[in-house]
């Protein structure tokens, strides 16, 4: 049986089926996302939406969607989806689908009368470039395909409105059409692996309904223009083959590629192979160096996302060189910014405050995938320049105090990742000294400390670290832990923020801790009673007058909410290291019953994947972008945790 398969009964049925997503990317930037049963429901969308450096390096949706029609004694059925309005949806094509299966590749099973079809889709590694096999598993009689290519050609955060000035002009290639709706963007190439009769029949199809953004407040109808149609006769058995691309391709090597592209997928036949599936989707080549997006379907690269889901999307999914070619790229970035004050044309928010401090913990988990002599061997050097930087007062916004903490100004602007902000004013303004900055702090000093152990040339510098690792412990102690056993959030001056967030299981599941066992076990029960959902830490706890649980409304009441309750994954992955430290092996039973929480979203929202946030309280509904690397990276990096617990448990007993 498959671990993603949707049967008749869930697939026409709207209500349950609309809101599941599917993401496929060709890991350079590019990617296809829509619901399972292809009726678009975000701006952001589409069949073919890639990036243009020559605009903007923004996604645009340059093919919308295709309509499929099966057309036997001249009468068509057609297979597209489209909202238009409040449960006006027209086409009915979802009425055909008998089923939808999402192992290696997305493939749907439609029936209409005695005609059995299906259709797979394939997107092409580093191209921009997706194909759509329909196969004809039965037919009683002659039968054509219908395709309607559905054009957009806009920003993937922008809607299209019919104009007079598109240029209508489509030109012949090889079993197919090129077309370029807008001048500066690239032509699009429509071509299959047979002859195919193309007629021209321009329309705009006015007034396609998003509901996703409809719900979010935000601007929600679209044309679309459709050129025409392509039509061929299709055999009982035979399988044709659709490539949407910016350039022109053979069509007699259609089916090679596709095949070799097949043998690189992931089979989602299990939950870790579903995240390895999804954390391979957010891996971005460019010839200037790999990167990791920070999710979809809108968020680019970010730093602190980027260094975030390094270790999970990579060390634990055993992509080693991966691991390398990432960071590498990112530390020569990091370096040039704090050197030059030049920001990185791709990583974005390069200059915020702990990123050193973050991308120090994303080497600090390499050290634990290998051991101290190679971690040092390789990226030693980085791990002093980083914590050097910091002493030396040149990482921007991160000053040093002579009581060993560092403190930042986030008062007028956000510098952490609790960054919801109005008109560029924080919500919350987390200045002075920050828990998790001071926290990253303490564990960046003491794993370069144990980077130098056994190195005697360094033992007079190993004594200086030692010494401020000592200061900075008594300090942070005096300064966030309270009589209530907990941790402030921040502190600024003879202010102290009592709010209850999730930064202080960073601090206590960081390899290096300030507290102690005792400490940490204090600070952990309070995580585990006012914090811990199925889906995640949530970011403010439900005792708060300013507790807001679901990320909904307009862009304003969301920006209100998204820090102030939401639950994220990606915090489990700290709240599992601390509980491991506190409880060791026999706290491995309690983390594999909160995983099956986060297994359960395998077929929910963007199926095989896991989204922004969850709501804090029951049913933990997912919100924000549909796929998220430092969610998925974290998840896996604790499903590694928990399979070498298991091992050490199984040694114990043995």
């Amino acid at each position: 049986m498959s671990y993603l398969k949707f049967d008749k009964n869930l697939m026409i049925n709207l209500e349950q089926s609309l809101p599941k997503e599917m993401l496929r990317t060709n890991k350079s930037g590019a990617y296809h996302c829509t619901t399972i049963v292809g009726c678009n429901t975000r701006k952001q969308h589409g069949l073919l939406v890639i990036p243009i450096p020559e605009m903007d390096d923004k996604a645009h949706v340059l093919l919308s969607s295709l309509d499929e029609s099966v057309i036997q004694h001249g009468a068509p059925f057609n297979l597209g989806l489209h909202q238009y309005g409040d449960n006006i949806f027209s086409p009915n094509g979802h009425k055909y689908i008998r089923e939808f299966n999402c192992e290696s590749v997305p493939v749907m099973t439609y029936r209409v009368g005695g005609v059995i079809l299906t259709k797979e889709k394939v997107f092409i590694s580093h191209e921009n470039r997706i194909l759509i096999k329909y196969t004809l598993v039965e037919a009683h009689s002659d039968t054509f395909l219908r395709f309607k290519p559905f054009l957009a050609f806009r920003n993937a955060n922008d809607l299209c409105v019919e104009n007079g000035v598109i240029n209508k002009d489509v030109k012949p290639v090889e079993n197919g059409i090129a077309t370029c709706l807008y001048e500066g963007y690239p032509e699009l190439y429509m071509q299959f692996n047979k002859p195919v009769e193309w007629v021209n029949d321009g329309h705009w199809y006015n007034g396609i309904e998003y509901v996703k953004d409809k719900v979010r407040g935000i601007p929600y109808k679209e044309d679309l223009w459709v050129p025409g149609y392509f039509e061929l006769p299709i055999k009982k058995g035979e399988s044709i083959i659709f490539s949407a691309s910016t350039f022109e391709t053979d069509p007699a090597k259609f089916e090679e590629t596709y095949a070799k592209e097949l043998e690189t997928r992931t089979c989602r036949t299990s939950f870790y192979n579903c995240l390895k599936n999804s954390a391979k989707q957010f891996y971005l080549k460019k010839p200037d160096g790999m990167y990791i997006m920070a999710g979809y379907p809108w968020y680019n690269v970010r730093a602190r996302d980027e260094v975030m889901a390094l270790p999970g999307c990579t060390l634990a999914i055993s992509h080693e060189e991966d691991y390398h070619e990432i960071l590498g790229t990112f530390l020569k970035a990091l370096r040039k910014y704090i050197e030059t004050g030049e920001k990185d044309s791709t990583i974005g928010e390069i200059d915020l405050p702990d990123i050193p401090l973050w991308t120090i913990w994303a080497i600090q988990q390499y050290r634990r995938d290998k051991d101290t002599k190679a971690c040092k061997e390789r990226y030693g050097e980085d791990v002093k320049y980083l914590v050097e930087a910091v002493r030396g007062g040149r990482v921007k916004n991160l000053k040093l105090n002579p009581n060993g903490l560092v403190s930042s100004d986030g008062q007028n602007t956000p510098v952490t990742w609790l960054s919801a902000s109005i008109n560029g004013k924080p919500i919350i303004p987390r200045t002075g000294y920050i828990l998790e900055f001071n926290a990253l702090w303490y564990n960046s000093v003491k794993f370069l400390s144990s980077l130098l152990e056994d190195d005697q040339e360094a033992a007079e510098y190993r004594e200086e670290l030692e010494t401020l690792s000592e200061t900075i412990k008594k300090s942070f102690i005096d300064t966030f832990l309270n009589d209530y056993g907990y941790l402030y959030d921040y502190v600024n001056g003879s202010y102290t923020d009592l709010e209850v967030r999730p930064n202080m299981a960073i601090a206590i599941g960081l390899e290096y801790s300030p507290l102690d066992r005792r400490q940490r076990k204090k600070v952990l029960d309070l995580c585990t009673r006012e914090l811990l959902t199925p889906k995640g830490l949530r970011s403010l706890s439900p005792k708060s007058y300013a507790y807001n649980p679901t990320y909904v409304g307009g862009p304003i009441e969301r920006e209100y909410a998204v820090h102030q309750g939401p639950a994220r994954p990606w915090l489990f992955g700290f709240y599992a290291d601390a509980y491991f430290k506190v409880f060791g092996v026999s706290g491995l039973s309690f983390i594999e019953r909160m995983l099956i929480g986060y297994e359960d979203e395998m077929t929910e929202g963007c199926i095989g994947s896991l989204s922004e946030m969850y709501d804090g309280n029951p049913p933990f509904t997912g919100r924000g972008a549909v796929s998220t690397a430092k969610n998925v990276g974290e998840i896996l990096r604790t499903l590694k945790s928990v399979k070498k617990m298991n091992k050490l448990l199984t040694a114990q007993t043995d």
